[in-house]
């Protein structure tokens, strides 16, 4: 993260603080989900996000301006998300790191284009978030056709011949990731048994 993303986050500050005029402080948010059952990846975006700050406003900050961190807990749920992104946007927040998941991602997204708002998501794959032309969102990691096809492409070098089954649970991400691994073992030929989804938390699978 202090190697990639807050550069990043760095010049996109410089630019718009050139145009808008120079402020005590640089409001950054930070959105993800801090409880909920993602709430242990939230810990490590916060943790990591408070070390990076306090990194960069121990050496003088952004063009001798500091780092105000404002934190948002989008739960994993997207209608959360949606809140925790005008919540941002009441605050007087210009720059975010987040959200978590691609499923918060999409919809929170659109609130900040609409009111300005630059966002970098450090962990959403799902290739439509970069693909729809919004001149606010970036991301640091992979996307699920990437990820997909070097799923695919070690099943198809080590498992030709088996039976495969392809289960998600039916998230954007999982959803997102299953379809890109079954498009990269059908170009190469291979056909699954079983593709299916479950529900998130669902604990009997007897039906």
């Amino acid at each position: 993260m202090k190697k990639v993303f807050w550069p990043t986050l760095a010049i996109a500050a410089a630019v718009v603080l050139g145009a808008s005029g120079a402020s005590a402080q640089i409001k950054v948010g930070v959105a993800g989900p801090l409880t909920g059952p993602n709430a242990a990846f939230g810990a490590q975006l916060k943790n990591g996000a408070e070390q990076a700050a306090a990194d960069i406003n121990a050496k003088g900050g952004i063009n001798g301006q500091q780092i105000q961190l404002s934190f948002g807990d989008d739960a994993s749920d997207p209608k959360q998300g949606v809140s925790v992104a005008n919540k941002m946007f009441g605050e007087g927040v210009k720059f975010i790191i987040g959200h978590f998941n691609s499923g918060v991602t999409m919809p929170a997204s659109e609130v900040y284009q609409e009111n300005g708002i630059y966002m970098i998501t450090p962990s959403a794959t799902n290739p439509k978030i970069t693909e729809r032309g919004m001149w606010n969102v970036f991301r640091t990691c992979g996307r699920d056709d990437q990820q997909g096809e070097v799923a695919g492409a070690y099943i198809l070098a080590n498992f030709k011949g088996k039976k495969i089954a392809i289960v998600h649970d039916k998230t954007t991400y999982g959803q997102g990731l299953a379809d890109e691994t079954k498009k990269a073992m059908t170009k190469g030929g291979m056909k699954e048994v079983l593709y299916e989804g479950i529900n998130l938390g669902e604990k009997d699978f007897s039906a």
